[in-house]
This record gives C-alpha cells, sequence and structure tokens, in this order.
C-alpha cells in the first residue's frame, strides 16, 4: 500500500534493501489521468542523480517506462549497475517479449504492442548497454531506494494539494 511519503521521510523511515542501483517508479492516479515518474542512482547508499516528472494524462505503465529509460540514461557508459523496478510487466517486456517483436518488425501475434514508442526506446537502452541490468524488485515492501523512486514518482500528487 502506498503511503504517500516525501522523499525526506522515505529517508527518515527505511533504511533495508539495496544499497545500490538505480531505482525507477512510475505511477497515475486515477489511471489513466494524471501520472509521474522518478528515478534515483546510489552507490553505496549515496544519491548519485535523480531525475522524475509527470504528465496529465498518461497510464502507470508509460510512467514506469519513461523512470526506466531516464534511470538508463542516468548510469555513465562503461558502468556495470542493476537498474530495479517494481513494474514486473516492464521487466518482462524487455527481457522476454521485446526480443521477439524486434525480430519480427515490432509486429506480435496477439495485437498492437501497448506504449510501443517507450518499448523500443528501452529496448534500444537495454541492448546498447548489456553491462545493465534490469531486474524487478517487490513493490512498497520497505526497500528505501524503491519507497524513494515511488516518493519522486508522486510527487505530482503531493504538489497539488
Amino acid at each position: 500500500m502506498e503511503e504517500d511519503l516525501t522523499v525526506d521521510e522515505v529517508l527518515a523511515k527505511y533504511t533495508e534493501g539495496p544499497a545500490d542501483g538505480v531505482f525507477t517508479d512510475g505511477a497515475a492516479d486515477p489511471n489513466p489521468g494524471p501520472g509521474g515518474w522518478g528515478a534515483v542512482y546510489v552507490v553505496d547508499g549515496e544519491i548519485l542523480d535523480e531525475a522524475q516528472g509527470h504528465d496529465p494524462l498518461t497510464t502507470n505503465n508509460r510512467m514506469e517506462l519513461t523512470a526506466l529509460i531516464a534511470g538508463y540514461r542516468m548510469v555513465p557508459p562503461g558502468v556495470a549497475t542493476t537498474v530495479w523496478t517494481d513494474s514486473k510487466l516492464c521487466v518482462d517486456t524487455i527481457t522476454r517479449w521485446a526480443p521477439g517483436w524486434a525480430r519480427n518488425g515490432w509486429r506480435r501475434k496477439g495485437g498492437e504492442i501497448a506504449n510501443l514508442d517507450l518499448v523500443r526506446k528501452l529496448y534500444r537502452l537495454a541492448q546498447e548497454r548489456p553491462e545493465v541490468e534490469l531486474r524487478w524488485i517487490r513493490a512498497h515492501a520497505g526497500s528505501r531506494w524503491n519507497e524513494y523512486a515511488d516518493a519522486l514518482a508522486t510527487a505530482y500528487r503531493r504538489a497539488t494539494r
């Protein structure tokens, strides 16, 4: 369950989870509706970079993909790290399904590929950066940097209060 914390509140509350990598998250509330994304790059528990954004009308999956694209771009070329997302759909899309879609001219048997513009960008980044591993992390399970990425992604909600 989302707590809608600020990044400062997350840092005060959470200490567990991986201390290295890029952590990303996306949100839309309602879905579709206004949404936001966030990404934070940490090494040994120290923030090296972070970014966030929002869209007035989007979906949570578009925001998850946008966060991942931003996250990949944060990592300097040649640096091996892990990009973490709590979207199993995004991990499966890039690691399992996109290779086949790319071979088939970005078509799939089941019809249209959702968010193809973003899927293609992220897949290209993942292919260009084999030293960067894309992994799933459980959402809202107390992992400090996943919760931090969530706070970045949901900042748009707190800004409109």
